[in-house]
């Protein structure tokens, strides 16, 4: 069991970080400056520069973005532009140090268990033809 436990820790502790990981965002990524200004607002540490545009940062998001009109941003609701590709939703399959892991855990699983019945095979003798 031991060995298991050590297994598992020893595959999945270099990965622990890929899991939270985020796509990098830019001004891109955005329609309107309303929405890369929405993205910039929820990380006020602004991880992805969002106010990297020329001169003093001012806590404006993606200036060069064209805005929505206050009538038209009464009606229209925020959809994602990019989908998959800009980072939100949708999956497209397991990644490749997903199939790794889960290889690398059936391997682990599997390789003990064998030699545990190979193990008791031989102490009792093998398998008895009667």
């Amino acid at each position: 069991m031991g060995v298991l436990a050590a297994t598992v820790i020893l595959a999945t502790g270099p990965l622990t970080g890929l899991a939270h990981a985020q796509a990098d965002l830019d001004c891109g990524d955005f329609a309107y400056q309303e929405d890369a200004q929405a993205e910039f607002d929820r990380n006020p540490g602004d991880p992805y520069r969002l106010d990297e545009d020329q001169g003093p940062d001012d806590g404006l998001a993606c200036e060069i973005l064209p805005r929505r009109s206050t009538a038209a941003a009464a009606t229209v609701t925020a959809l994602p532009t990019r989908g998959v590709q800009g980072g939100v939703g949708g999956g497209t399959g397991p990644a490749d140090f997903e199939v790794v892991l889960g290889v690398g855990l059936v391997v682990g699983a599997v390789a003990p268990a064998g030699a545990y019945t190979v193990r008791r095979r031989r102490a009792s003798g093998g398998p008895r033809n009667t």
